[in-house]
Order: structure tokens, then C-alpha cells, then sequence
């Protein structure tokens, strides 16, 4: 690897351990190899570089998430249940959230910073698309190419908040987090107008 991808990678390490708002060029320069001079080089700034890591982290881990089962109990995307393969597919990201935690704690850091923070707001409001998107596409087990703009739009947003929300609870209280099928129930009684009932 050059500099630059050293960078990135230094940076994306930092992350993790120090968190976006701690991390300094210096850390950044150890734990990459790269002289300090280099970020200013190939990024313009730390935070610039900072930035681009918590795009790069995001993206890889949307990868990842990326190739979790798309159904339940072993059957053909197109022919699952939805709502079991809601289920099976949050369980799967669930699993990631409760054993990721340095990059779940990076992720809301960032959104705390969002408010104050233009440049890093833009970033990541550029790719915010293209992530619910690929969410709408892991969870009905089609490529990304086969989502409807609309349905990135409007089913991304809602499975951008879910995730987002579970990914605060799991630091607030990882032991109360749903499961995939506490989360399939919810949903199937929230739109059946059975909120109240017990059953």
C-alpha cells in the first residue's frame, strides 16, 4: 500500500480505538507508518482524513452486513416469508451490533457530531443514500440493482432508522436488545392495528 491507503487504514484503526473526536494526526501517524506531513498531502486535513474513514468503515461494514442470510430457515430469497425474513436478516445484523461494539460506539459518536459538524453532515449525507439502498437490498435478498429508487428511499430511510436506534439501545442497554423476531412481532402488530392486544 502507498501512503495514502496507509493513512486511511491508520485512521480507520484509530477509530476504532481512540474514537472520531480523540483521534489526533499524531495517532494517526503511528499507527500508520506515514509522516505527518503526508496527511495534509493526500487528504488536506485530519479531519478530511477522518471523515473519509468513517465513510470507508460504514461502507465495509455495510458490506458485511451485506452477506448475512436473506431468509429464514434456509429458503430461496423470493419465496421466504417477509416477515421471516425480516426476522432472520435483523437477527443476523443484531449479532453484529452486539459483537462490534468500538465500531457501533464510533457510529453514534459521529451522530452526535453531525449538528455542529457541516463538512462531516455533507460527507455523510452524500452516501446516505446509496446505504439504505443497499439495506432494502440485503433485506429482500436482491442485488442493489434491483431496487426501485423510491423503495431505497422511503424503505431505506425506515430501515436506516431502525438500525440506527438499535445501534444506540445496544450501548445503552445491550442486555434489553430485541430480538430479529421481537422485531418482525412488532411490526406485523403495528400495522394490524394490534399494539394493545396481548395476543
Amino acid at each position: 500500500m502507498g501512503h495514502r491507503e496507509d493513512l486511511l487504514e491508520g485512521a480507520k484503526r484509530c477509530l476504532l480505538e481512540k474514537g472520531y473526536a480523540r483521534t489526533t494526526a499524531r495517532d494517526i501517524v503511528a499507527a500508520s507508518g506515514a509522516n505527518l506531513a503526508s496527511i495534509g498531502y493526500h487528504y488536506g486535513s485530519k479531519d478530511a482524513l477522518m471523515r473519509q474513514a468513517i465513510i470507508a468503515s460504514s461502507e465495509e461494514w455495510g458490506a458485511s452486513v451485506a452477506q448475512v442470510p436473506a431468509a429464514g430457515g434456509g429458503a430461496e430469497a423470493g419465496d421466504a416469508d417477509p416477515l421471516e425474513r425480516f426476522a432472520a436478516v435483523w437477527d443476523a445484523v443484531l449479532q453484529r451490533i452486539a459483537t462490534e461494539r468500538e465500531f457501533i460506539a464510533a457510529q453514534v459518536e459521529v451522530l452526535g457530531l453531525l449538528p455542529r459538524d457541516a463538512a462531516l453532515r455533507e460527507a455523510i449525507g452524500e452516501v446516505l443514500p446509496e446505504g439504505g439502498e443497499g439495506l432494502v437490498a440485503v433485506f429482500e435478498g436482491v442485488p442493489d440493482t434491483e431496487v426501485d429508487p423510491e423503495a431505497a428511499r422511503i424503505v431505506g430511510s425506515f430501515y436506516q432508522a431502525l438500525l440506527t436506534g438499535l445501534m444506540v439501545q445496544s450501548l445503552l442497554t445491550p442486555d434489553a436488545m430485541p430480538s430479529g423476531r421481537d422485531l418482525a412481532t412488532a411490526l406485523r402488530r403495528v400495522t394490524a392495528g394490534e399494539v394493545l392486544d396481548a395476543k
